[in-house]
């Protein structure tokens, strides 16, 4: 390997020129221990900013269910979902939307369908989100939200 002095003297070529296998290996044990460290910290704020994008998401989803409701005058039945938020029913009647901008914003941050549940009697609509395990429950990133 050469080293080349750039104060305008010759190059010189030494022993001390490079970098030991030794040091090398301090080196990459160092960055490993960071990343074990670090890493599991930023798997885990990802994790919790996905669960509360869910959040937010659900409450635009039930916000745009509201609007559909005052300009319909019903919710959207299960059969059809939560594509009248953006694609007018086959009736139409009253439709003004569409609700929401996309039809990405029907999936959850995991590339899921949102749970949707028509309402019974004087209940309001269900929004949800199985989470990241895609089944009912769980704790975590896993556990349901919209409940």
């Amino acid at each position: 390997m050469k080293l080349v002095v750039w104060g305008g003297g010759k190059a010189s070529v030494g022993r001390n020129a490079g970098m030991t296998i030794l040091e090398v290996l301090v080196v990459l044990a160092i960055v490993a221990m960071i990343a074990a460290v670090v890493g599991p910290r930023l798997i885990g704020y990802l994790g919790r900013a996905k669960s509360e994008t869910a959040a937010l998401q659900i409450d635009q989803l039930e916000s745009a269910l509201q609007l559909f409701f005052v300009d319909v005058g019903r919710y959207p039945t299960s059969a059809e979902g939560l594509a009248v938020l953006v694609q007018s029913p086959a009736e139409g009647t009253g439709w003004r939307g569409p609700y929401i901008d996309k039809a990405e914003a029907l999936k959850d941050p995991w590339g899921r369908d949102y749970v949707y549940e028509e309402p019974v009697g004087d209940a309001s609509p269900v929004v949800m989100s199985l989470g990241r395990d895609g089944a009912k429950g769980g704790d975590g990133e896993d556990a349901d939200l919209g409940l």
